[in-house]
């Protein structure tokens, strides 16, 4: 049978943990995240350094981001690096203006390290945590430490390319009638 001092003493730290349990949750800061999961940091390769050029910027105003690629594998890898922006707004609207290496796709050289530079426009007002992305090909997105960039001023509106909306239309319906005729029984 359980000792009856036993019963005591556990029925007093009950009561004294909902005594003080309270204020012990505040005196503990609160915090928030913007959500980063673990495995968006590459195992592949690994962003180091991630500089930007200014904390808080107009609408249209560029800023930079710049670092280095650190390729952790023995193979050559192919990817795209961009900017990945988390708002309370959801704008996350931002124009690339430059590019260093350029052009879209790069590549990463087995064991090397790849400097970088990105020049991004702002187009809307907000409060961003901004991160370099770099995309894998065949593997996935990682992320940079990120950095927080208030942007202040009123939106730019871009204007819809209505050109290339019906141009890739066009190519999705072509898709869709490549498919049906060829698979009918996969499609059903």
């Amino acid at each position: 049978m359980v000792d009856k001092k036993f019963i005591v003493a556990a029925i007093g730290v009950i009561v004294a943990l909902g005594a003080v349990g309270p204020s012990l949750a505040q005196m503990f800061q609160h915090a928030e995240a913007h959500g980063v999961q673990a495995q968006l940091q590459s195992r592949f390769v690994r962003i180091d350094g991630e500089t930007w050029s200014k904390q808080s910027v107009h609408t249209g105003d560029t800023l930079s981001v710049s670092g280095k690629f650190v390729s952790l594998v023995n193979r050559d890898l192919r990817g795209w690096y961009t900017v990945y922006g988390d708002s309370s707004n959801a704008g996350n609207r931002w124009e690339i203006v430059a590019r260093d290496p350029p052009g879209n796709v790069i590549t990463i050289p087995a064991n090397a390290v790849v400097p970088y530079k990105l020049t991004i426009k702002a187009l809307e007002p907000a409060v961003y945590h901004m991160h370099t992305q770099l995309n894998i090909a065949s593997i996935g997105p990682g992320l940079g430490p990120g950095q927080t960039v208030v942007v202040t001023g009123d939106p730019i509106v871009k204007p819809i390319p209505y050109t290339n909306v019906v141009y890739q239309s066009i190519v999705i319906g072509v898709g869709y009638a490549v498919t049906f005729a060829t698979r009918p029984w996969q499609v059903i």
